[in-house]
C-alpha cells in the first residue's frame, strides 16, 4: 500500500471550488437578505481559503514524495482534468478577497496566478486532443480545464484587468460547446460514464451559470445573462434525474463536483434577483440546497478521512464498449 499521501489526488480542490463559490453566493444574497448572507460569505471564504492553503502544503509534499503519484495524474484519462481545479482555486479565492475586501496586491497576484495557470493548462489538455483520446476520457470532469477560464471576470474586472478578462472568457466561450458536443456524442456512442463518475453529471451546470455572471461583469447585455441562466436551469433538471442515484453511492471525492456548479447557479439567480420577483423566492431556495448538500459534503468528508474510506486507490471501473 501506498502512504495515504499519494492519494491526494488533484479533484480535493473540488473543496476549495465548492466553499468559495458558496461564499460568492451568499455574498450575492447580501442585498436580498442583509449582513446575515455577508457573515455566511466570510465564513465559507476563509473556509475554502484555508482549505486552499492546507492542499497546496499537502500537494508540495505529495510532488516531492511521490513523483510517481504527480506524474500518473497527468496520464490518467480523467484525473488529469481536475489538475485545472488548482489554479480555479486560485482564481476563486482572489475572487472571494476581492468581493468582501476590495482590491489588495496579495489578491491581484493570486488572481494572476491562477489566471496565467488555468490559461496554460488549458493549452495543455487541448494539446493532447492532437493524440485523439479515447471516449474513456470524454467525461463532464473535461469542462473544468476548459470552462474554467470564464472565471477570470469575476476578480479581472473589478480588478482593473477587464480586457485580459474578456480575452480568456472567450477561451471558454469558445470551447464549452465544444465540450458539450463531445460529452453528448459519448453518450450516444458509449454510453454513460462509468459509476463512480456519475456526480461529475452536475458540472454540466457550472458552464453557463459562470457564463451568465462573467457576462454581466463583462457589461453584456442582462438578455445574455438570463439566456446562460435558462441553460443552467435546464442542465439542473438535465442532471437531477441522476440525483436519487448519486444519493444511494458510496461517498467518495467524486461527489463535491455537486458543490461548485449549485453554488454558481445560485448566484446567478441571485444577481438576476429583484426585490418582489420570483427569482428573489427561487434565488434564497438554490442557495439554501447549495449550503445543505455542501454542508452535507464537508461532514462526510470528514468522516470518510476518519474511517479511511479516502485518501485510497480509486477503484477500477470496467469500461462498457459499445458494439459497431
Amino acid at each position: 500500500m501506498k502512504p495515504k499521501l499519494a492519494y491526494l489526488y488533484p479533484g480535493w480542490y473540488a473543496i476549495v471550488m465548492g466553499l468559495t463559490g458558496l461564499a460568492l453566493a451568499w455574498h450575492r444574497a447580501v442585498p436580498l437578505m442583509g449582513e446575515m448572507a455577508s457573515a455566511f460569505a466570510l465564513l465559507a471564504g476563509t473556509a475554502g481559503a484555508a482549505v486552499f492553503v492546507a492542499l497546496l502544503v499537502f500537494t508540495a509534499l505529495r510532488g516531492w514524495r511521490h513523483p510517481e503519484a504527480w506524474a500518473e495524474d497527468r496520464r490518467h484519462p480523467v484525473r488529469h482534468t481536475f489538475i485545472a481545479a488548482l489554479p480555479i482555486g486560485a482564481m476563486l479565492v482572489a475572487t472571494v478577497a476581492v468581493a468582501l475586501f476590495g482590491v489588495h496586491p496579495l489578491a491581484r497576484a493570486l488572481w494572476w496566478a491562477g489566471s496565467l495557470g488555468q490559461l496554460g493548462i488549458t493549452a495543455w489538455v487541448l494539446a493532447r486532443w492532437w493524440g485523439r483520446p479515447a471516449w474513456p476520457s470524454v467525461t463532464p470532469a473535461l469542462f473544468v480545464p476548459i470552462v474554467g477560464n470564464v472565471l477570470a471576470p469575476l476578480a479581472g474586472v473589478p480588478l482593473g484587468h477587464a480586457d485580459w478578462s474578456a480575452a480568456q472568457f472567450g477561451i471558454g466561450l469558445l470551447f464549452w460547446p465544444v465540450v458539450l458536443t463531445l460529452v453528448v456524442v459519448r453518450l450516444a456512442v458509449q454510453g454513460p460514464w462509468p459509476e463512480r463518475l456519475a456526480p461529475t453529471t452536475f458540472i454540466v451546470i457550472a458552464p453557463p451559470a459562470v457564463v451568465g455572471l462573467g457576462a454581466l461583469q463583462l457589461d453584456a447585455p442582462p438578455t445574455l445573462a438570463w439566456m446562460a441562466w435558462g441553460m443552467a436551469l435546464f442542465a439542473l433538471l438535465w442532471a437531477g434525474a441522476r440525483a436519487k442515484a448519486i444519493a444511494a453511492m458510496p461517498f467518495g471525492m467524486t461527489h463535491w463536483a455537486l458543490s461548485f456548479p449549485l453554488a454558481s447557479l445560485a448566484a446567478l439567480t441571485l444577481r438576476l434577483a429583484q426585490p418582489g420577483t420570483i427569482m428573489a423566492v427561487l434565488g434564497p431556495v438554490l442557495l439554501a440546497l447549495a449550503s445543505l448538500v455542501i454542508l452535507g459534503l464537508a461532514f462526510a468528508t470528514v468522516r470518510g478521512l476518519r474511517d479511511g474510506s479516502l485518501l485510497a486507490p480509486e477503484p477500477v471501473a470496467p469500461l462498457t464498449v459499445a458494439s459497431s
